[in-house]
């Protein structure tokens, strides 16, 4: 892998929107999955008044997630070979990566996104477990002790710690297992060294990614329909911008 420089970030989003214009339709389709699955966990929590919901949409996203990021790939590659968008081969490659090693990468995403649940739950039960309160979403007076404070900046450190474990084994790994025929712990060790070897500008595109999409929520999720595609594109681009050899695929 090449070295990243802030001339390739704002390449990949050059490109990205450009193919975002010539292929909105399929953005808005990738893209409408997560915003139709916020929604719909979004009503069942209003209705149900249980909370418990957003930790199985929070489980449910990264199983579907890195499905509709190599939809985006696709897209972005075929644009970038002149091939045809074609409906059906777009999504059929989509649908065979459950045969390749994309349910592996998605396993290990699980796995760390439950172990964050553990450690949020014991974080808050170190510093809030004896305190008084009827319910959480009553009870905002609590965030504003000592302790309350002490935990969302404990809480915060940690689950920086655990987004950037996550976005450092996937940036590249996703797209790499889409263009090549590599196993998905090659494909981790290949982000990871790609992000420590250039963690300046890896890091503040990570957070840039992070702000923007965290943006894009307030709105009631419709921001959604721009940021990611576009960086679903970006991620595309960055990786064949950074990648040495040529695609293996046809």
């Amino acid at each position: 892998m090449r070295r990243v420089t802030w001339a390739m970030l704002g390449q990949s989003l050059r490109l990205a929107w450009g193919d975002m214009r010539r292929a909105p339709v399929f953005g808005l389709m990738f893209s409408s999955v997560y915003v139709l699955i916020g929604y719909g966990m979004a009503m069942v929590t209003w209705a149900t008044g249980q909370s418990y919901w957003l930790v199985f949409a929070a489980i449910g996203f990264p199983l579907i997630g890195p499905f509709a990021a190599v939809g985006l790939y696709e897209v972005s590659r075929r644009l970038e070979r002149g091939a045809p968008l074609n409906f059906y081969k777009i999504f059929g490659v989509v649908f065979n990566q459950s045969k390749r090693q994309l349910p592996s990468i998605c396993a290990v995403i699980i796995i760390v996104f439950l172990f964050w649940f553990f450690l949020a739950h014991m974080i808050f039960a170190l510093f809030l477990g004896l305190s008084t309160m009827t319910n959480i979403s009553s009870s905002y007076e609590v965030y504003f002790t000592a302790n309350g404070l002490t935990m969302i900046a404990v809480g915060t450190v940690v689950g920086a710690g655990f987004a950037m474990l996550l976005y450092s084994i996937t940036v590249m790994a996703l797209p790499l297992l889409l263009d090549r025929e590599v196993d998905f712990v090659t494909a981790m060790i290949v982000s990871v060294q790609t992000v420590t070897a250039n963690f300046v500008p890896m890091l503040l595109w990570g957070v840039f990614i992070a702000v923007a999409t965290f943006a894009a929520l307030l709105p009631w999720f419709l921001g959604l329909f721009f940021t990611l595609p576009l960086f679903g594109h970006a991620t595309w681009h960055l990786y064949r911008l950074t990648a040495i050899e040529g695609s293996t695929r046809d």
